[in-house]
């Protein structure tokens, strides 16, 4: 995993921000796995297809060394909104996440997040550490196991029913917020009669609150197409309350993260971004974004993808698609 420099001049392996998300405000992320190591390999994946497609749960990086990190980073100064278990695999997956959650909390008042596909919250002990968060966002897009596997690909022994049902007993005993994230595909899982079923599936979670979102960056599979804005909107009312309808990247600027190409790599390598976006992350002037990207284009760090109207950049290295 790259190593990247934060304004503070140290170098971290396993933490990465803040960078603004659309769920967390400025959201300081701790990457727990390998890239790309996950239970499921969806199709509308940012990060491409999943190479270690696996239910293993291990210690795939030091405890030890995550907390040092994040123990520099508050002595540095370090600030955020949230501090989230996210980045480039499933989360659940390393088998001392709650001890990590623990060890934060002990150290800041900042909130802590857990971003999982919720694939392994029916064991007990994924279960009892993921409450230990005080959010938990888990997903759920779609309604039965044809689509279900047709859209995520999972790991074999992983299903909807069992998913579902660790996420209810999640809800069951667990005094934090849940937030449900659907994501639809323009023809996959995007008819109202998807979305309803979906919904009926949410009833049973009882989220505290449902987010829609789609395929805008470019997807492991190029067929992962969009749903239009207007559909999603139309769609969302279908829930009750109505799902909120994620917006666009909105990039704003990140005042802890210094400016090197490291920084940049290590937002890419987790988080596909226009020059545009990378330029108001980094409060760059666009020239300036675009020799950064320009030159970890040339050196084969990152890749371009076209999608729609608008060239996105990504990390190119172990588990992603090649570069262009």
């Amino acid at each position: 995993m790259a190593k990247h420099t934060m304004r503070s001049g140290s170098r971290y392996q396993y933490l990465f921000g803040p960078v603004p998300s659309r769920r967390l405000g400025r959201s300081l992320g701790v990457d727990l796995t390998p890239r790309k190591t996950c239970t499921l390999d969806c199709i509308y994946c940012q990060l491409g297809r999943t190479t270690a497609l696996t239910t293993e749960r291990r210690e795939y990086v030091p405890v030890a060394d995550v907390v040092a990190e994040f123990a520099d980073w508050l002595q540095s100064g370090g600030t955020a909104d949230y501090i989230t278990l996210a980045g480039s695999g499933e989360p659940t997956l390393h088998s001392r996440f709650g001890e990590v959650i623990e060890r934060i909390r002990e150290r800041t008042r900042i909130p802590v997040a857990l971003l999982t596909n919720g694939t392994l919250l029916n064991r007990p002990d994924v279960l009892e550490a993921a409450a230990k968060a005080d959010v938990v966002k888990v997903t759920l897009s779609a309604a039965d196991e044809t689509l279900f596997s047709r859209i995520h690909r999972p790991c074999r022994g992983v299903t909807l029913a069992q998913t579902v049902r660790g996420q209810v007993r999640l809800r069951d005993g667990f005094d934090g917020q849940i937030w449900l994230e659907v994501f639809l595909v323009w023809g996959v899982n995007s008819t109202p009669a998807d979305v309803r079923r979906i919904a009926a599936l949410a009833r049973q979670v009882r989220p505290d609150r449902v987010q829609f979102n789609t395929s805008v960056r470019p997807p492991a599979e190029a067929f992962a197409e969009p749903v239009p804005g207007g559909v999603l909107a139309e769609l969302a009312a279908l829930f009750d309350p109505p799902a909120e309808v994620l917006a666009e990247f909105s990039a704003e600027r990140s005042e802890q993260v210094g400016v090197t190409e490291e920084t940049i790599l290590a937002m890419l390598r987790r988080r596909p971004c226009t020059a545009g976006q990378v330029a108001r992350v980094f409060g760059l002037h666009a020239n300036e974004a675009s020799k950064y990207l320009g030159k970890l284009l040339r050196t084969r760090r990152i890749r371009s993808e076209r999608r729609a109207d608008a060239v996105y950049y990504a990390g190119a290295g172990p588990g992603t698609r090649s570069g262009r």
